[in-house]
């Protein structure tokens, strides 16, 4: 995949659908060889060619650097989950999946209850599926959700320290995650993830025609 023809927008668009149930990458390949990009254009493919490929170990090493942050403060720590829930809130998958896990979590107590958190039907359109899918939590717009966990997030950062504080550590990890994904060499394993990933998606856009 030539990565240098991809767009930002494109990229948000593909971390925003793709699947991040999977595990992280393991660590020993995580850091296994880095080397310095040849040109503008080399770098900012290797940029956003890691940036998906690890986008798991990326979330998790930002999280790990803002709860490493405020070790010692038990509410900022709460914040930092609360900020990445609101985050990850915005990928179709998790948001799907969560909603699964909780709506049959309270199914086997109240099934009344978890019928009502049921997502509302698509409308079918000629035939089809309408193609722009609202995705819904409990029953509820996923924006709401997030909203309100940022919300909660950012009252919880402003009890618990200084905004200052909370902006440094931010900039840490995303400095981290940056240095990191301009300077690992894409491996052959990244590729293949990538064609695995075209593939998948033409071929679902061929099973909805």
């Amino acid at each position: 995949m030539d990565w240098s023809a991809v767009t930002a927008e494109d990229l948000v668009d593909a971390l925003r659908e793709v699947d991040w149930s999977t595990p992280p990458r393991p660590v020993p390949e995580f850091f296994s060889r880095f080397t310095v990009p040849r040109s503008y254009s080399k770098w900012t493919s290797r940029l956003k060619c890691n940036l998906y490929y690890y986008r798991t170990n990326y979330f998790i090493l930002i999280m790990f650097i803002l709860g490493l942050g405020f070790l010692w403060k038990p509410v900022a720590i709460l914040a930092a989950f609360m900020t990445g829930f609101s985050i990850a809130f915005l990928n179709d998958s998790f948001a799907v999946t969560f909603n699964e896990k909780v709506t049959r979590t309270v199914r086997q107590f109240s099934p009344h209850l978890a019928a009502k958190m049921r997502p509302p039907i698509t409308p079918v359109i000629r035939g089809r599926p309408s193609s722009k899918r609202s995705i819904h939590i409990c029953g509820r717009p996923r924006w709401l959700f997030v909203l309100l966990f940022s919300a909660v997030s950012c009252m919880l950062w402003l009890t618990s320290c200084s905004l200052l504080t909370v902006l440094w550590a931010l900039l840490i990890a995303l400095l981290a995650t940056v240095l990191h994904a301009s300077f690992r060499t894409p491996n052959l394993k990244a590729r293949l993830n990538t064609f695995r990933e075209e593939f998948r998606a033409v071929w679902r856009n061929y099973s909805e025609l």
